[in-house]
């Protein structure tokens, strides 16, 4: 005998949903534990939130009020703005420090990209050993070596250029860069390279068109904390150039601390212009970020 297969009938259309019981999201049971994880999440960001938040308010308090008990002004002073940009050097404060920054980024990653794509597919003798004199040079501070680099740039004079601090940042972040890119190449099957070689293409080639495209997010993790390590370097700024107009945008901060007296709404007015450029950029690229940060971890 056949069997004979009951259809329920479908709804009619306009039916509302049953509901979905209760600590259910879609077909899915939110756990408690889920939930505590996620408020104390929340409460970690709002704590490193207060302080930013706290200098946007006192970016906008007026000059009379920076010693008032409450937490918000009055009236917010747009104009804090305005004057820090027109009576003081800012601007070229922050070119100076868009041209650093991108400077030694790029060149950091041009020394880097060859230099961990040879040390991650050869096996060379003395690879180990060129590893750990990477990671030693990352030990060093620049404040350790300020006074030779300060007597070698004196002596070539090139002081108060951008130049010299270009070079002097791309140094300092070179071993991170080779780490990164190392690591993240190293995780790449060089089995896609050979086949592109089969193909027709060389050694160039295949790094150009494979493992460039492939370690995307490894570089971009490299240029990006390169970037913000220049962004925010202010001992070398502060040694290597003395002009007020050549130096970068930490330094030129830093004008508005005086010997009796600090000028708070400006002084907090400038930092937030310098950190919206990194936040904004960090916002873009946050995925590939912590992907790079990943790299190698499992294969």
């Amino acid at each position: 005998m056949a069997r004979q297969t009951l259809l329920a009938p479908r709804p009619a259309l306009g039916t509302p949903r049953p509901a979905l019981p209760a600590g259910r999201t879609g077909g899915r049971r939110i756990r408690p534990r889920t939930l505590v994880v996620a408020a104390v999440a929340w409460l970690l960001a709002a704590l490193f939130l207060l302080p930013y938040l706290e200098m946007a308010v006192t970016a906008l308090r007026p000059a009379d009020e920076l010693r008032d008990a409450t937490y918000l002004p009055t009236h917010f002073a747009w104009s804090n703005f305005v004057d820090v940009w027109r009576d003081s050097t800012l601007g070229g404060n922050l070119r100076v420090t868009l041209l650093v920054a991108g400077g030694s980024t790029l060149l950091a990653l041009l020394v880097a990209l060859p230099a961990a794509y040879y040390t991650a597919r050869i096996r060379y003798r003395g690879r180990r050993l060129f590893l750990l004199l990477v990671l030693v040079t990352q030990m060093f501070q620049p404040t350790s070596l300020l006074v030779g680099l300060y007597r070698e740039f004196y002596q070539l004079g090139m002081l108060n250029s951008v130049w010299t601090l270009i070079l002097c940042n791309a140094a300092f972040n070179l071993a991170f860069a080779i780490w990164i890119l190392t690591a993240y190449i190293g995780s790449i099957p060089v089995e896609l390279e050979e086949a592109a070689m089969i193909d027709g293409l060389g050694r160039l080639g295949a790094l150009r068109r494979v493992t460039v495209p492939l370690a995307m997010p490894g570089i971009v993790t490299a240029v990006i904390f390169t970037f913000i390590s220049a962004w925010n370097e202010f001992v070398m700024g502060l040694t290597l150039s003395t002009v007020p107009d050549s130096q970068p945008l930490t330094v030129g901060i830093n004008s508005f601390i005086g010997n009796y007296t600090v000028q708070w709404n400006y002084l907090f007015a400038g930092s937030v212009v310098a950190i919206v450029p990194v936040v904004v950029l960090f916002a873009f690229i946050e995925r590939q970020v912590v992907s790079g940060l990943t790299a190698g971890s499992v294969k």
